[in-house]
């Protein structure tokens, strides 16, 4: 008894320790981190702390309360409806001064109007093409493939028509903006009166959400601005709703499909998943289950 307790004493003693396990390790791996640590801080600063900025909260805009949208959750999809609707209002009060050069006529098919709608609109529009079997640059009208127009030529154009401003392009101003769509809605429904004591150029208007609160564009959503087709009441707080669901859609087409897609690879993997649990237990239940029972021979006396 007493030469098995010592073998196994013996065998203990020699076992080696691992290398993560072992108080040099610990050590090293600690030192390393607080070092770490250190030459971070002495390059950019304590990471704990706030960083300074160069405005004050007042100067960078009131932050935007968070709104439900429909296209928000890993289940949910655009409002297509609001999206028709949004399509409206961009194109009667936003197209005058933004453009939109992201997105062609045939995205809006199937997503918020008909083939025929689409094709209807885009020949109302003349685009420029060319050069014809003269050699001469063409007027036609506008096709599926062919862009959103600009309301300006160029950019010295649209800095003219406002102000010395310009107008930024809307096909991904809901991922450019921090806050999202959250920020374009409290933005649109956000010009009030300057307080007392804040003063803006002749030229601004104050909107508490944008940085700086001055910004050159005037409010343009007023209650009844638009006409739905479909009788929706046009309140500012609904075409402001309507116009970020679009910019929303215009930022993300595929959003849809894309949740869509996930929801078929989750099923089909869940599927598979299942089918390889099932297969496993059914070829290896033999194995899993057997019993080996030893019958020693009879002891010869």
């Amino acid at each position: 008894m007493s030469s098995t307790s010592s073998a196994g004493a013996r065998a203990g003693a020699g076992a080696e320790i691992p290398l993560y396990a072992s108080k040099s390790s610990i050590a090293f791996f600690s030192l390393a981190s607080a070092g770490s640590l250190a030459w971070y801080t002495h390059l950019y600063g304590n990471p704990l702390l706030e960083k300074a900025k160069a405005m004050t909260a007042a100067e960078e805009g009131l932050h935007p309360p968070q709104y439900p949208w429909s296209h928000y959750g890993a289940l949910n999809s655009y409002d297509h409806a609001s999206i028709r609707r949004g399509y409206q209002v961009y194109r009667e009060v936003c197209s005058t001064c933004h453009s939109l050069d992201r997105i062609a006529w045939r995205n809006l098919v199937g997503s918020s109007h008909t083939v025929d709608e689409v094709k209807a609109m885009a020949e109302e529009v003349e685009y420029e093409d060319g050069p014809g079997d003269d050699g001469e640059m063409f007027q036609r009208p506008g096709k599926l493939a062919d862009p959103m127009p600009r309301p300006y030529g160029n950019d010295e154009a649209a800095r003219a028509g406002n102000a010395g401003a310009l107008p930024p392009d809307l096909s991904l101003i809901v991922k450019a903006r921090h806050g999202g769509a959250d920020y374009i809605f409290s933005l649109l429904t956000g010009y009030t009166d300057a307080p007392a004591g804040k003063t803006v150029g002749e030229t601004q208007n104050f909107n508490p959400y944008f940085p700086g609160t001055a910004i050159s564009m005037a409010r343009v959503l007023y209650d009844g601005l638009v006409e739905y087709d479909d009788g929706t009441p046009a309140t500012t707080s609904q075409m402001a709703k309507d116009v970020v669901t679009f910019l929303a859609w215009a930022a993300e087409p595929e959003l849809d499909e894309r949740k869509r897609m996930g929801m078929q690879t989750v099923i089909v993997l869940s599927t598979l998943t299942a089918i390889s649990l099932y297969v496993k237990r059914f070829k290896w239940a033999t194995l899993k289950t057997r019993r080996l029972q030893y019958n020693p021979p009879p002891a010869n006396h």
